[in-house]
């Protein structure tokens, strides 16, 4: 899962994988869901974020790792 934050227009932005959405779903006004054709969820898009949030909390909690990086044995 990526976090992505735009302080400019203040969206919130979880992408939760690598494949591209083919539609959106409104859950609530200004909360939106990317989806593929089939129904899986890619990513979640929350607008005025830091009305909805703390986004200190989420944004602190960020962490990605290279699968390539963590496979790799250490000597």
């Amino acid at each position: 899962m990526k976090v992505h934050y735009d302080d400019e227009i203040d969206a919130l932005y979880l992408s939760l994988g690598d494949q591209e959405p083919d539609g959106v779903i409104e859950i609530a006004e200004g909360v939106n869901l990317d989806t593929t054709a089939d129904g899986k969820i890619t990513g979640i898009e929350i607008l005025r974020a830091s009305d909805r949030l703390n986004l200190d909390t989420i944004l602190s909690y960020t962490l990605e790792l290279d699968q390539g990086i963590a496979k790799r044995k250490v000597a």
